[in-house]
């Protein structure tokens, strides 16, 4: 496969999950092929010796056809440090493959991306590929379809898409209507349009939810697969926005995938299954509680 898009890896203080996430990307078919481009955060106050511990890792990462490491002279934070990484790269090369420090890769998952970036590099409409999804149990769906979901775990992009990303919260609040923001939250399934607040009010810095806030408004769709290529190794608690529990975990589907949607759509069936999905996902009050307990207990342990 030819003209390979570059892959973008975002680290900070997690040497363990750094190590795991590229011991898991080496071991991919494209690996050899693929020039890879690691952004290093400088740390926070405090964080100066896991920094340095991750640093040391990257400094001799081998197993890509080049490695390039972009050492922060500050810190930018993971949303800065992600959106100019993303800019650079899409604009120099026409498309990105992004990854953090915290996901570990199906051996096929490079495949899956650069396959999606060729095939749909031309279709405007079809602005994020994905290689996650939830764990859904009644899942008969094809191996891969579009959802309108810019899911951020594992993604791709082309440089065409990208320059639709919209960093300004107001303007981006702005151009939503009622019914807009009912649709843009899976029909009331899921809380982004909280997340949208939220970032308005700083209590987060996402870029992702203005990143899939701007694929939206532009009706833009995002592919994905049917099981997820990826598996997110930061849900217990060390993430910049990532949470204990299991809710989010999926099995890593361990073959090639070889079916792509024609029909430039979102899918129906798919949709609908993942609305059930999302609106039931936090389970039984006892199971709430159980989930928080084990947040807390985590972070406490972590000072």
């Amino acid at each position: 496969m030819q003209n390979l898009a570059p892959i973008a890896l975002f680290v900070y203080n997690r040497p363990d999950h750094a190590r795991r996430t590229i011991a898991f990307l080496k071991k991919n078919f494209l690996a050899e092929e693929s020039r890879l481009f690691i952004f290093s955060d400088a740390a926070r106050p405090g964080d100066e010796e896991k920094v340095n511990e991750v640093r040391e890792l990257i400094a001799s990462v081998e197993g890509f056809k080049s490695v390039e490491v972009v050492k922060r002279p500050h810190n930018y934070g993971l949303a800065n440090s992600v959106i100019d990484g993303v800019t650079r790269l899409s604009t120099q090369y026409g498309k990105v493959i992004v990854l953090e420090d915290d996901v570990i890769t199906s051996p096929h998952t490079l495949q899956y991306f650069n396959e999606g970036l060729r095939k749909y590099e031309h279709v405007d409409q079809v602005m994020h590929i994905t290689a996650y999804m939830y764990n859904l149990k009644e899942n008969t769906l094809p191996e891969t379809f579009f959802l309108r979901i810019a899911s951020s775990q594992a993604w791709a992009t082309w440089d065409r898409a990208w320059k639709f990303f919209e960093p300004d919260i107001d303007l981006l609040m702005s151009k939503f209507d009622k019914e807009s923001k009912h649709a843009f939250e899976v029909e009331g399934a899921m809380n982004f349009w909280k997340h949208m607040k939220q970032f308005k009010a700083g209590k987060n810095n996402s870029w992702a939810i203005r990143w899939y806030a701007s694929v939206f408004l532009n009706g833009g769709l995002s592919l994905n697969p049917r099981v997820s290529l990826i598996d997110n190794i930061g849900h217990d608690g060390t993430g910049v926005h990532s949470a204990v529990g299991e809710i989010y975990r999926s099995p890593i589907y361990p073959k090639r995938i070889t079916s792509y949607p024609e029909q430039i759509e979102e899918h129906p069936e798919a949709f609908a299954i993942l609305k059930n999905f999302l609106k039931h996902r936090k389970g039984s009050l006892l199971k709430r509680s159980i989930r928080y307990f084990n947040h807390v207990i985590t972070k406490l342990k972590a000072r």
